[in-house]
């Protein structure tokens, strides 16, 4: 079951962004937000921010758990087709080779740093991505939930 659009009466989703932010300052040493936010404004600053914050779950063929405005945008999608969406299908056929490689290599080494490529948009916009961090979300009990990716570097390709 997909989880339902960001807004107040959800908190923004803190639950699942609390497990984004953890992983990454724990993988990274950095911090997504201020981690003196509480976690419902922390979470709505997220889903607000002005780079691209995403997550996919950890079926065989993930399926996209969680974008942010700039990913909804980015894609071209609202928050229902996102949440349907197989991740695979940001990239086009001929790059998802690649980044099958690059998910495996998350999952080994806990996450990447640096990561380029393309990816497109529910329209066939292509469009590139640059430095993006891409790492694993492990839930307190050590399970594996998916992962997740952030970049605030992109241009459109023609």
């Amino acid at each position: 079951m997909p989880f339902p659009y960001p807004d107040p009466s959800n908190a923004f989703l803190s639950d699942h962004t609390r497990l984004l932010c953890a992983g990454y300052r724990r993988l990274t040493g950095r911090d997504l937000i201020d981690p003196d936010l509480n976690d419902r404004e922390a979470a709505r600053r997220l889903f607000e921010a002005p780079f691209a914050l995403l997550s996919h779950n950890a079926e065989p063929d993930p399926i996209l758990t969680y974008g942010n405005r700039r990913v909804l945008d980015l894609l071209e999608l609202d928050w229902e087709a996102l949440t349907r969406m197989p991740s695979r299908l940001t990239a086009e056929a001929p790059d998802r080779e690649e980044r099958a490689r690059l998910l495996a290599q998350v999952t080994a080494h806990g996450f990447i740093d640096h990561y380029s490529g393309v990816r497109v948009s529910s329209s066939g916009r292509r469009f590139r991505i640059d430095g993006a961090v891409v790492w694993n979300l492990i839930d307190r009990e050590g399970r594996h939930l998916g992962q997740a990716a952030t970049f605030s570097r992109w241009r459109p390709l023609v």
